[in-house]
């Protein structure tokens, strides 16, 4: 299989997970709980997980968790173009994490825990200020941050969860060469 094609599984896999996760939680939060003041996504979380094994490829996951969950909400077109290029503003944590380097993230609960942070907060931070452009008053853009604090604890805890796992939360094109030189190790014993 060619990396291009390992990329395309991974991405199409994980953009059907955000799918039905963030769909799962859109339904309870407007049908189950519908007069509660917060929110909770999945989409800040793999976003994250993405962004870790692909780099950039992770904004067409962000652009995704936007677009379901405006769609699921049954939001108006404004909405579309507020969550779907403010999520977008994940990308601004890119090269944080270039700089840390995924091990970091693996090794140190405390990095973990800020690279959830910064990937939520910067999408939050993305779609109020799209939102602004669209006339929204600020303490209602502010709501982009005081509603989603449960979707902090989401991210926080997925991400450590993650880390825990071999290989998902590493840079694919290096555990892709991992495994090809543990193979080779193996098969050289034969």
């Amino acid at each position: 299989m060619t990396k291009a094609r390992y990329r395309a599984i991974d991405l199409s896999l994980f953009a059907i997970i955000l799918i039905v996760f963030e769909t799962v939680i859109v339904r309870a939060a407007t049908q189950w709980f519908p007069k509660e003041a917060w929110t909770v996504s999945a989409v800040a979380a793999v976003t994250a997980i993405v962004m870790v094994r692909w780099g950039a490829w992770a904004c067409i996951h962000a652009v995704i968790g936007g677009i379901v969950f405006v769609l699921i909400s049954r939001g108006g077109l404004s909405q579309y173009l507020i969550y779907g290029i403010g999520n977008l503003a994940c990308l601004a944590v890119l090269p944080l994490l270039k700089k840390w380097g995924w091990e970091k993230l693996r090794e140190n609960v405390l990095v973990n825990f800020l690279y959830g942070i910064l990937m939520l907060l910067s999408m939050q931070i993305g779609r109020g200020l799209i939102s602004l452009i669209f006339g929204t008053r600020p303490e209602i853009a502010l709501g982009f941050i005081t509603t989603d604090v449960i979707s902090y604890i989401f991210t926080l805890v997925i991400l450590w969860i993650v880390a825990r796992l071999d290989g998902m939360l590493e840079d694919q094109r290096h555990y892709l060469k991992r495994l090809s030189e543990q193979r080779e190790k193996e098969g050289g014993f034969q």
